[in-house]
């Protein structure tokens, strides 16, 4: 017998398989009904996790939909090209979605998103999960107390990791414009929303630049082979593939990114994946063609400006961010947050606990820092409580954010200043 909201997942990759875990957490508020994946192994699996009934778990999306109403809730969590299809059925049927982001690619699609749910009347809520972390809460708290001022500036960076970089963007599923979207679609839509959170508006005009500079054939290393397991060269690459996933099958780390090269976590299955398979490529010989480093440039309607650099060329690390307001400074690391007052002259530390660690924990892998399960809490209570209210990143939000990031990633192709269309 369910308890609580019932819920389908349509899509039970990482994302899919994450989200649902929060309800085996809480089965007193939400209990997973049905399924739809087309790898078997994935879509068993999931099925075993969640003791689905026979015939609950398929491998199109479209056999749910043509049995109405499944569930309370759906969470469609598919690739992100495939995200319009499924929403636009399920909505039409009355389900509740939260639709992992980006919500879609192209700004019409965003807005026949926005205007299905509308017409449906039902809640939406988009997976900006940096929205719901503790982290994100006290600094919002600090900006909306007025403590540091109006703010007149921001600097926020997101450290993707080298090895992340390799895995996702040179090697893996969002390599390509072409069969994903831009980095900073994928990646990044995050930060442009968080900022237009945190600050309480979007911006108004925007500008970009970025490229791929090093994952390229003409940086390719002497003497090194189309294959990490082949190459002479391999013991002294940083982005070695042999070494980045055998060492992490030796630590026993079968979590995400191992669990995208392999099902069964073994030597034999691990060599089959990297000498046939796309993680095992040398990152100087894939077809990828997304940015490995990009600026934003941002202006508010106040006069405000922020700058958002992402860059592939680091140690994978939490979102680092200073503003700058008229009273005072706030510097954040994503596990404190340090207040400096001007006219005291001192420095306040919050800390957050251990709740927003280092180590990458505001990305995927770590539950991005608490923002996975507080997004899955806040949209469960408005689902069972009926309050759209509840969710912090609902279509008309979500729509502004996204908006945002195509602007910038028109400036960065043309040369331009872009405005940002409310």
């Amino acid at each position: 017998m369910a308890s609580g909201i019932t819920l389908a997942v349509v899509g039970a990759g990482e994302r899919g398989t994450g989200y649902a875990r929060w309800a085996l957490a809480h089965p007193e508020r939400a209990t997973v009904v049905a399924v739809a994946e087309p790898r078997k192994v994935r879509r068993d699996r999931f099925a075993a996790v969640h003791a689905l009934d026979a015939g609950a778990a398929v491998d199109d999306w479209r056999t749910l939909a043509a049995r109405g109403r499944v569930a309370d809730a759906v969470l469609v969590c598919t690739l992100d090209r495939e995200h319009l299809e499924p929403v636009l059925a399920f909505a039409a049927l009355g389900h509740h979605i939260l639709l992992e982001k980006p919500m879609a690619l192209t700004e019409d699609e965003c807005r026949r998103i926005v205007a299905a749910v509308e017409e449906a009347g039902v809640i939406l809520a988009v997976g900006h999960v940096l929205r719901y972390t503790p982290y994100t809460r006290a600094l919002k708290r600090v900006l909306d107390s007025g403590r540091i001022g109006d703010v007149v500036s921001v600097q926020h960076l997101e450290p993707v990791g080298f090895w992340h970089q390799a895995h996702s963007f040179v090697r893996g599923n969002w390599r390509r414009e072409d069969e994903a979207t831009s980095m900073l679609m994928a990646k990044s839509c995050h930060d442009l929303d968080w900022l237009q959170y945190v600050l309480g508006r979007p911006p108004v005009r925007v500008s970009s630049f970025g490229r791929l500079s090093h994952f390229r054939p003409g940086n390719k290393p002497a003497g090194a082979a189309d294959r990490c397991l082949d190459c002479a060269v391999e013991a002294t690459c940083p982005y070695s593939a042999k070494r980045d996933y055998g060492d992490r099958l030796a630590q026993g780390r079968h979590g995400w990114p191992l669990s995208v090269l392999i099902e069964d976590f073994t030597p034999r299955a691990l060599e089959t994946a990297l000498r046939e398979g796309p993680y095992g490529r040398c990152v100087y010989a894939c077809d990828n063609d997304v940015v490995d480093h990009q600026v934003v440039a941002m202006e508010f309607a106040s006069g405000a400006t922020a700058t958002f650099t992402m860059t592939a060329f680091t140690e994978q690390a939490d979102r680092q961010t200073r503003i700058f307001g008229t009273r005072g400074e706030l510097r954040g690391d994503g596990s404190q947050l340090r207040v400096y007052d001007f006219l005291t002259r001192t420095e306040e530390v919050i800390g957050l606990g251990g709740g927003l660690g280092g180590g990458g924990s505001m990305d995927a892998a770590g539950g991005h820092g608490g923002g996975d399960a507080g997004l899955m809490d806040t949209f469960v209570g408005a689902v069972a409580t009926g309050n759209p209210g509840l969710v912090k990143s609902g279509p008309r939000e979500s729509l502004t954010s996204h908006l945002t990031v195509l602007a910038a990633e028109r400036a960065r192709r043309d040369g331009t200043v872009e405005t940002v269309q409310p």
